[in-house]
């Protein structure tokens, strides 16, 4: 069926309007045919539709919302023929950012008109799928606290860092990464599919979405002072000089643990028992993406 259908998060970043829903409506029907854009009310909805819509045959489903609610769509997509596309509508949009795909309304659409269709990467944590990054300790920290602010966006993100920074203890790990065993003490560990957390925060500058492997970024504890110089060097794309920043590239990491661990993936808060297991699953997903931009 030549069909699109898009799926809108309203509460996605900052909460979209009714005005907005509807000139977002006549800019699809203008320039994407045979298109329906559905609502959805609350968390989940999104792959509930999308696995509706699978049954109907369609080959494209657009996300117009941020990480999370690809999140959702994608993890029903994996491993099919249909592809993905997205409009950013979010707090942070990493995979979108990584992907070149532009932040404004109307030329994410130009994407969707005049896109390549690529396969892409993406990692399961202890069996739930992620697409962007996952991640432990004070990245996890963040993720939660972020989860849970009414009003969302880079100055409510950046607020939660500045107030738990002071406050974090990091902690020990034992990371299986190639069949060797590394003990480290972390201030944080972020798995990476993608280049950045969201808001062009980039942990791992060299990710690539079609490598087959995961970034495996060790943040050591630093000095309170040098918190600004890491700040600047994760919005620059220059976190791998720090001396305090650890990379291992690998397809799959065990990271040992007997209690539970506060994790996200995509920025979805979440929690794990025992033992945490992380894999790329290589080409998995059809992504659309601007011409010749997905190799970076």
């Amino acid at each position: 069926m030549d069909k699109t259908v898009f799926i809108l998060n309203p509460f996605s970043g900052y909460t979209l309007k009714e005005k907005q829903i509807f000139r977002i409506s006549g800019y699809i029907d203008r320039h994407v045919k045979n298109a329906e854009i559905i609502i959805s009310e609350n968390k989940g909805d999104a792959s509930e539709i999308t696995r509706r819509e699978i049954k109907e045959g369609i080959e494209r489903i657009i996300a117009i919302g941020g990480d999370g609610t690809v999140n959702e769509i994608a993890r029903v997509l994996v491993d099919t023929e249909i592809a993905l596309g997205i409009i950013p509508t979010g707090s942070g949009n990493g995979l979108a950012r990584h992907l070149r795909i532009p932040m404004r309304f109307e030329k994410a659409v130009d994407v969707i008109n005049h896109c390549a269709i690529k396969k892409m990467d993406y990692g399961i944590i202890n069996h739930i799928p992620f697409f962007c990054t996952t991640g432990i300790s004070f990245d996890a920290e963040v993720g939660h606290k972020f989860a849970k602010q009414n009003h969302r966006g880079f100055i409510s993100y950046l607020k939660i860092i500045l107030s738990g920074f002071l406050a974090y203890k990091p902690e020990k790990y034992t990371l299986i990464i190639n069949d060797q065993e590394i003990k480290r003490e972390a201030f944080l560990i972020t798995l990476a599919n993608a280049s950045q957390w969201g808001n062009n925060a980039c942990i791992s500058p060299m990710a690539s979405v079609e490598d087959g492997l995961l970034d495996i970024c060790v943040l050591s504890p630093f000095p309170a002072y040098m918190a600004a110089d890491i700040g600047v060097r994760l919005l620059t794309k220059k976190i791998e000089r720090s001396r305090y920043m650890e990379f291992f590239r690998s397809d799959k990491i065990l990271i040992k643990s007997s209690g539970k661990t506060t994790i996200h993936y995509d920025g979805e808060p979440g929690e794990i028992t025992g033992n945490i297991e992380v894999k790329i699953i290589p080409r998995g997903l059809n992504i659309m993406v601007p011409d010749q931009t997905l190799s970076i």
